[in-house]
């Protein structure tokens, strides 16, 4: 693998099919987090609760549990691009829908109507996380996914670093402003898509039965390395995950405005997107367990650095720490799960992983919100970064074969196998 992976990277350059895989995920990842950074502000400036700011993910969330089981199979069986084309032009709805209500007094937004929407948002994620996923094995080649994992990771932090700031700032000048902003990218990434030619994939012959929809569950259960990493990520994210308490620190900690609030949200997504070019440079060829362990506990500390600054500046180089760490456990996570996982599976199996990172985050900023309102703000997040490194003490010994996993590519062969 080491022999081969400079030149990998140069190939992904030049396939253009990837690219347009990868604009899309850009505008698909804007569009969400704009309407984070939008909805998130205006739910804080109408009720002043942290619980609420919880509520929204939470939210956002609860259709992943409901679904996770159908949207699998149904990713499995009909056409991925279409299942995103469908998820983008709904979530452009709701990006019209706010921005009306915002620029017409006559139709105010209101807090019910934020919570409604926020679980049709909710509902869309459900279906394109894992259908973009599954996606990306039938645009790339084999011996470009490894980098191509990478890059398309890139797609999302290059996303969240512009597309948050850009709409705080639009946001003062009117919440309309940031809502048009969405439409277009959400517009844009349906048009992108349309022009996508991915080789078609393998749909499951399965019957929709109970037992079919299981068979997602059952492929990660059975793989205890898989299980180890996405279950890490999930509870050290969940715990260490302070970005729905963002708009409390800008505006109360940090005292800045939404354009401080769309900076602090872009702050994790920077160091992410330069630890993802890293990675597709220099690939984790050696030791990658103890890597991804030590990532984790990184992220931890840089929680609590977090919680505990009331500078700005520091504020910003804790997150973007933060998000570099995560960074290396969505590679090895997504690697794993695409590499060992047949075509004809790969919409159950990416449904479940979609349900993980769901959980890790908008549940995670359901536990901050609700935290934050027991025992104040500052408190959440330093307990939320203790945890997290309590959660990555735990799974080495819970999952040793994960903590001494030497390869992250060379061993698939014998995990299937058994």
């Amino acid at each position: 693998m080491n022999s081969a992976s400079p030149a990998v990277p140069v190939s992904l350059r030049r396939f253009r099919p990837f690219w347009l895989y990868w604009l899309t995920r850009v505008c698909l990842t804007s569009g969400f987090q704009i309407l984070t950074v939008a909805i998130g502000w205006q739910v804080y400036s109408l009720t002043g609760s942290a619980l609420d700011l919880g509520l929204v993910g939470l939210l956002q969330f609860l259709p992943r549990v409901l679904l996770v089981l159908v949207v699998g199979s149904v990713v499995d069986r009909f056409d991925r691009q279409r299942i995103v084309t469908v998820s983008l032009l709904v979530q452009a709805a709701v990006a019209a829908l706010l921005g009306l209500g915002s620029a017409h007094a006559g139709f105010a937004v209101s807090r019910e109507l934020i919570f409604a929407l926020s679980v049709l948002i909710g509902t869309c994620r459900s279906f394109d996380m894992p259908a973009m996923q599954a996606l990306l094995p039938n645009v790339v080649p084999p011996a470009l996914l490894p980098p191509a994992v990478a890059a398309a990771a890139s797609a999302n932090e290059a996303a969240t670093i512009l597309a948050p700031a850009l709409g705080g700032f639009l946001y003062a000048l009117g919440a309309e402003f940031t809502y048009g902003l969405d439409l277009t990218l959400y517009l844009g990434g349906a048009l992108l898509l349309s022009r996508l030619a991915a080789r078609p994939s393998e749909p499951s012959q399965q019957r929709m039965t109970l037992d079919s929809l299981l068979v997602g569950v059952r492929f990660i259960q059975s793989r205890p390395d898989i299980l180890g990493a996405i279950s890490l990520d999930l509870f050290a994210v969940l715990l260490g995950g302070a970005t729905a308490l963002l708009p409390i620190y800008a505006r109360d900690i940090l005292h800045t405005g939404p354009w401080g609030l769309g900076l602090l949200r872009s702050a994790p997504a920077v160091g992410a997107l330069l630890m993802s070019a890293y990675l597709m440079r220099f690939p984790i060829a050696q030791r990658v367990g103890r890597v991804m362990f030590a990532a984790v506990a990184v992220f931890g500390l840089a929680t609590i650095a977090f919680g505990l600054s009331t500078s700005f500046g520091l504020s910003l180089a804790a997150l973007a720490v933060l998000g570099a760490s995560d960074m290396i456990s969505v590679v090895i996570r997504t690697t794993f799960v695409q590499l060992e996982t047949p075509d004809e599976m790969r919409g159950r199996v990416s449904a479940v992983n979609s349900l993980f990172i769901g959980a890790s985050n908008q549940l995670g900023e359901f536990e901050s919100g609700a935290t934050a309102a027991l025992l104040g703000t500052v408190p959440a997040v330093v307990a939320g970064g203790v945890g997290t490194l309590l959660v990555a003490a735990l799974w080495m010994r819970l999952f040793p074969t994960l903590a001494q996993r030497h390869r992250l590519v060379q061993e698939p062969a014998a995990d299937t196998a058994g």
